[in-house]
């Protein structure tokens, strides 16, 4: 509702992901087709917030179509087990600022079961925290990426 792929330009994380050597694309809400009409092929997907009702339901039912997942804080953490997040294999990298007190520690308590997962928390950071340390958030997300090659 407030951000949308403009964000990562804005932020520089696509110009970060970019100058390291990764094809980064950003498409509001992609879906499955979209996948796979630009043939992306397994993805890392970052999805914050909002995104969350749209990303869970598919790294549940899709989890073949995710190279690794990073969820910012998303929403819709609840709706779902621990048992169904225990069943996922995908290296998982949950984000969240500690000063965000509505969803930071919500989603890290439900995320936390998916067994292939590390925390970077970005502290003095709000609920979009890659708007307020994005020197750090760079720095986190990259050091997860070059986990996965």
């Amino acid at each position: 509702i407030r951000f949308s792929s403009e964000t990562w330009l804005q932020v520089g994380t696509l110009a970060t992901l970019a100058e390291n050597g990764y094809r980064a694309v950003a498409i509001d809400l992609p879906g499955k087709a979209v996948s796979e009409a630009l043939d992306l092929g397994p993805a890392v997907v970052i999805s914050p917030s909002l995104s969350g009702m749209y990303s869970l339901p598919c790294l549940l039912e899709h989890s073949q179509l995710f190279k690794a997942y990073v969820p910012v804080a998303p929403i819709c953490t609840e709706k779902f087990t621990a048992q169904q997040y225990a069943q996922i294999k995908t290296p998982t990298l949950i984000v969240y600022g500690d000063q965000d007190a509505e969803l930071g520690q919500t989603s890290l308590n439900n995320l936390q079961h998916l067994p292939e997962h590390q925390v970077l928390m970005l502290q003095g950071a709000g609920h979009a925290c890659y708007l307020d340390k994005p020197n750090e958030w760079h720095h986190g997300l990259l050091a997860f990426l070059q986990q996965l090659k």
